[in-house]
């Protein structure tokens, strides 16, 4: 059995146990609030630890000898995940969310650039491809967000969020955060879907940077990666609940 087919069996799983309501449905908003927030900050060098990042965004407790950039990242991409999930009953992406997610996020950083596109050039260093000149920038989100607000049910809803993922990053149209802002998108168009969030520890970090250049020429590897981190995803949530994995 191939790793789809293994997320389509979970999937069936979950959705058996739905709907989720009041403390369940807080638990795992909680437990990817802390999971998602701390690594998709490590994997850009954020050096807050999980247990760090989990006492400063929910008993809002200071870390001691750490960079005060690191607190704010983990404060402020809390809040972005919050925004998230506001949009879960949307099945849809605009601009407008997309500009909010990068505000939240980057508001506490560089507040000059908070929410807006770069109008600037930028290189992604190691890469061999360029991203989107500063004056197309606008033009090319708004033709993504009419691809995710018309072909989102032609494809499986994972490899959709890895496609919007990959989009997205070749477009790079922030001065910074574009990697964070990606994610939380990919994991928008998860969750509109009924999925949960797919992580991506900073032990993958190599492989998933390498995968994400190849995925200029062949984006099969980069999407067969995210469904890996979806169904890792799923198989905890599952041993969270104390029910059985299929084989």
């Amino acid at each position: 059995m191939g790793n789809i087919e293994k997320v389509n069996l979970y999937q069936n799983t979950i959705n058996e146990l739905r709907p989720f309501e009041g403390e369940m449905l807080k638990q795992i908003k909680d437990f990817y609030r802390v999971g998602l927030t701390w690594t998709s900050n490590a994997l850009e060098g954020n050096s807050l630890t999980e247990s760090e990042t989990k006492v400063l965004i929910e008993d809002a407790l200071t870390v001691g000898g750490k960079p005060l950039r690191d607190m704010f990242e983990a404060v402020d991409h809390a809040k972005a995940y919050d925004y998230m999930f506001t949009l879960m009953e949307n099945r849809r992406i605009t601009e407008e969310n997309i500009l909010y997610l990068h505000k939240l996020f980057y508001q506490n950083i560089d507040q000059e650039y908070a929410g807006k596109y770069r109008d600037i050039p930028v290189f992604i260093s190691g890469s061999n491809y360029p991203v989107s000149k500063a004056e197309n920038i606008k033009d090319e989100i708004n033709d993504l967000c009419k691809w995710i607000n018309t072909e989102m049910g032609k494809y499986h809803p994972v490899e959709f969020a890895a496609i919007l993922h990959k989009r997205f990053v070749f477009i790079h149209p922030f001065k910074d955060g574009n990697g964070r802002v990606a994610r939380l998108l990919m994991n928008t168009a998860l969750i509109q879907n009924g999925y949960l969030p797919a992580l991506i520890p900073p032990i993958l970090r190599s492989e998933y940077i390498s995968l994400l250049e190849k995925a200029h020429t062949n984006d099969s590897p980069f999407i067969n990666f995210i469904i890996e981190r979806e169904l890792e995803s799923q198989k905890d949530f599952l041993r969270f609940l104390h029910i059985p994995l299929s084989k």
